[in-house]
């Protein structure tokens, strides 16, 4: 066992913090398999984490790489267990820190600013700058183009360290720095086992795997930690851009970004400026295919959402992927009868898009995808809430007892 490299810090309050970050990662994790292993010796397992961590022992194990094509078609690498604990307990240190530094406009992996919550703030953007429709206005939406997979390491994890020293005031600094050099500069593509065949990955565009990120390029898709240092990579593009428009006028969520100004060709001159930007601070590039600037009248798709003068709408893309899924639980029911796993997994999916389209006039669009579509057997196990807006157990551990 390594000397510790962290004597300075507080054993016991590090115990109590890894403690906290596994109940955190415990409640987002549900009944996974890799959770249950780890509960299996729980105690046991917390304790040895701890110790690793305090005398400098700890690397990151293998993750699970697998392919999800929904909403996307996107690759996942699936931290192990012990590594989430870790993440869950890096970021809550961090997390109080970046936000007072994060814009109010940006979205994601934050609390109170999620995908509803940015869809109601573009709305409020184009309604104050265009004087609710009364005056021209025009919106610039753009994307950044294989934007997990070309996040440099070096970069991130260099400006990371600088924020830290400057702003992080806590005993465990030197710990945070090295768990976060750790996280950063481990790669998962070469430590993982892969989930399903390889021919998954057919169609996935290179730009869009870490098997073919460029060389010390790249964050895994699935890591609470690469949702955040995500965020913290674009946070001086996101001052930069408030500076550009002025605040209220620019809303970033994850790597998708928009811009509402009633001057057309000042937006038009500025997709220039992004463009050396991105290239020359954090070496990214907008995605040629994605720039899309018109009059507000045109409305304008956000996170799944289609924004108009006078209603906002649930895109088709977002009801064809909704529709897809329950088509996609029915034919699983059929195929192998019920389990807990399919049960949690159904009403997880179910709530997360009856969650998110709730917020919009789609009534008729809940009744019939619940009503319609799902299979009259999953009622033997769920009820419907008033208005169609969750769907939850009739008796909770009912399943218990199931495989």
């Amino acid at each position: 066992m390594q000397l510790s490299l962290f004597r300075n810090i507080d054993k016991q309050a590090l115990t109590e913090s890894i403690f906290e970050a596994y109940f955190d990662c415990r409640r987002n994790k549900r009944n996974t398999a890799n959770a249950l292993r780890f509960e299996k010796h729980l105690e046991r397992n917390l304790f040895q984490l701890v110790d690793e961590i305090y005398d400098g022992s700890y690397t990151p194990g293998k993750s699970i790489a697998f392919i999800v094509t929904r909403p996307v078609k996107r690759e996942v690498f699936a931290a192990d267990f012990k590594d989430r604990v870790v993440h869950h307990y890096v970021i809550n240190k961090l997390n109080p820190y970046f936000e007072k530094r994060f814009i109010n406009n940006s979205f994601a992996c934050r609390v109170g600013k999620g995908t509803h919550h940015g869809i109601f703030t573009v709305r409020d953007m184009i309604n104050k700058t265009s004087d609710y429709y009364k005056k021209d206005s025009y919106i610039l939406k753009l994307d950044i183009q294989g934007f997990f997979m070309h996040i440099n390491r070096d970069i991130l994890f260099r400006k990371l360290k600088l924020f830290i020293q400057r702003n992080y005031k806590e005993q465990d600094k030197d710990l945070i720095l090295e768990l976060c050099h750790k996280i950063i500069f481990n790669d998962p593509a070469k430590n993982c086992v892969i989930k399903g065949e390889k021919t998954d990955w057919n169609g996935l565009p290179k730009n869009k795997s870490l098997f073919h990120s460029p060389r010390n390029c790249g964050l895994p898709i699935g890591n609470l930690t690469s949702q955040v240092f995500a965020n913290f990579y674009l946070n001086g593009f996101d001052h930069f851009m408030e500076k550009q428009v002025g605040k209220g006028n620019y809303a970033r969520y994850v790597d998708d970004f928009l811009v509402v100004h009633r001057d057309k060709d000042f937006l038009k001159q500025l997709i220039t400026r992004i463009k050396a930007y991105l290239k020359e601070r954090i070496r990214l590039e907008l995605h040629p295919k994605k720039i899309y600037l018109q009059h507000i009248s045109k409305g304008v798709k956000f996170l799944g959402a289609i924004l108009k003068r006078k209603r906002i709408y649930v895109a088709n893309k977002t009801k064809g992927n909704m529709h897809e899924a329950i088509s996609n639980y029915n034919q699983q029911l059929s195929a192998q009868g019920f389990t807990k796993e399919l049960l949690q997994k159904l009403q997880s999916t179910m709530n997360s898009y009856l969650g998110m389209i709730k917020h919009f006039k789609t009534y008729t669009i809940r009744q019939k995808m619940v009503t319609n579509l799902m299979a009259r057997e999953w009622f033997e196990f769920f009820f419907v809430s008033e208005g169609y807006l969750k769907i939850g157990f009739i008796k909770s551990g009912m399943w218990v007892n199931m495989y």
